[in-house]
């Protein structure tokens, strides 16, 4: 059974780029969201097995949508990613909920590391 991954991100291009990367590895794109508030709002209808979120987007950031997602779904599987790879955001995202976070540009490898490490 394929693995239902839904992404968000307000850049169509780093949606297309992980897209690519995760579809090529068996896994399946339930949805995509530009922002925080359609996140969870698809979260809550697609109840995918992973949330993929940038942290910087407009209208709700990824560390206040993680929260939403979480106070939804104590069970919410989320891999946080950023172009900004600070130690105090990393640490954010934990508290919030995530249990990994990938670096902008993407490496698939790291990509396919972390979605592995947390829904196999």
């Amino acid at each position: 059974m394929s693995k239902n991954i839904l992404l968000v991100d307000d850049a169509a291009f780093m949606r297309m780029m992980l897209k690519d990367i995760l579809t090529k590895n068996g896994y399946a794109i339930v949805g995509e969201a530009e922002n925080g508030l359609q996140a969870i709002e698809k979260y809550k209808e697609l109840k995918p097995n992973l949330t993929i979120l940038d942290i910087t987007m407009p209208e709700m950031d990824g560390i206040a949508a993680a929260k939403g997602i979480k106070a939804a779904d104590p069970n919410a599987l989320i891999v946080m990613c950023s172009a900004m790879g600070q130690q105090s955001m990393v640490v954010e995202s934990i508290q919030a909920g995530a249990r990994d976070f990938i670096v902008k540009p993407f490496q698939p490898t790291r990509v396919l590391e972390a979605v592995q490490k947390v829904i196999g």
